[in-house]
């Protein structure tokens, strides 16, 4: 059995970095996400394979102190995204909190959950843009997938920056990562095996919507196929231009909305109205001033729109999905807990079942 030598893996780092270089002389336009795709690596490993220690610097695991000393660079960009949807929202990182597997920043505009567990690498580094350069500090999860990205802003703290990054700058700035098993994830039941009439009882007694994913847990049930089971009692599915039409009818109606973006080790929510909106070829864009919102709507494979029983009475919402059954995107109306929901959503949801239904 062959095996790699120092030697091989320091050869193997630096020839990717000059792949790298060259398609990025060859392809200025081409980031790097899409640059790794076409390598054949992950995005964690072709950013590792540059880090030289100053110019891009890995930073240690101490997720929590890192997010506790983002209030003090101000206004910063927050971006997260899957491979259909893309979530960017401006604001300040504050109220940050940790607590057992999960974190929470709880700004008025950023607002995040924070699945720290699944993290396992962090760099800072500059990013070229048409503008010029862009400090980031980008966040991956232990299989090299980014799951945030942080953008400093105009005329950012260089200062602070710096003394952020050297103090959470790892020991070892060697240009390699050892990539691990992805997580795995957690065992559901043969569709005949379930227990439908229990897991309908069930999901008429919630009452609160974060009871929902334990539901599914409990009784073992893919997300998509737990809104085949409720199909015409508490969902309904639509057609994949519906999230278009939601948000077209959430901007000229001035509805304010709650837009979820989730991958494995980040979820990223927007709670306000949205303005401008943009269809471009595959893309359906939000483009408004502190929040942008970017889709590929050729990627949604299944759309439903969803009530859940609360406390506060239902709550209603479109999640969208791709073929692999993961979520996309989820959309609710604007509401805070102990609040019942918008009647303008509630409007807007109803027609979306008339008009953008499938029989």
């Amino acid at each position: 059995m062959e095996t790699t030598t120092l030697s091989d893996k320091k050869t193997e780092t630096h020839i990717l970095k000059q792949k790298w270089e060259s398609l990025k002389q060859r392809e200025p336009k081409m980031r790097t996400r899409q640059i790794a795709e076409k390598i054949g690596v992950s995005e964690a490993e072709l950013v590792s394979s540059a880090v030289d220690g100053n110019h891009i610097i890995r930073l240690n695991d101490n997720w929590e102190g890192i997010f506790q000393s983002l209030e003090s660079l101000g206004q910063l960009m927050a971006l997260t995204r899957n491979e259909a949807a893309v979530h960017e929202k401006t604001g300040v990182y504050r109220n940050v909190s940790f607590e057992g597997h999960a974190g929470l920043v709880l700004d008025e505009n950023i607002d995040l959950r924070v699945f720290h567990k699944r993290w396992g690498f962090g760099f800072a580094l500059p990013v070229k843009n048409p503008r010029g350069v862009l400090h980031s500090l980008q966040f991956f999860d232990k299989k090299g997938h980014a799951v945030h990205k942080i953008y400093l802003k105009k005329n950012p703290d260089l200062k602070q920056y710096r003394r952020i990054v050297n103090q959470f700058k790892s020991v070892d700035q060697t240009p390699s990562i050892t990539i691990n098993e992805p997580v795995k994830k957690e065992s559901v039941l043969a569709h005949e095996v379930i227990e439908t009439d229990a897991f309908l009882d069930a999901w008429s007694e919630l009452k609160d919507t974060h009871d929902f994913y334990p539901m599914l847990r409990k009784f073992k049930v893919e997300r998509t196929h737990a809104l085949e089971i409720a199909r015409e009692k508490f969902s309904w599915k639509v057609k994949n231009h519906a999230v278009r039409r939601m948000l077209t009818l959430a901007s000229e109606r001035k509805v304010p909305i709650m837009v979820f973006v989730r991958n494995s080790g980040m979820i990223q929510i927007h709670s306000g109205p949205v303005s401008k909106i943009r269809i471009m070829r595959n893309w359906v864009n939000v483009m408004d001033p502190e929040f942008n919102l970017h889709l590929r709507e050729d990627l949604i494979d299944q759309s439903w729109i969803v009530e859940k029983p609360t406390e506060d009475g239902i709550v209603t919402s479109l999640e969208i999905f791709d073929e692999h059954g993961e979520q996309v995107a989820t959309f609710f109306g604007a509401r805070k807990p102990g609040k019942p929901e918008l009647a303008s959503w509630r409007e807007i949801t109803c027609e979306l079942k008339k008009t953008e239904g499938i029989v």
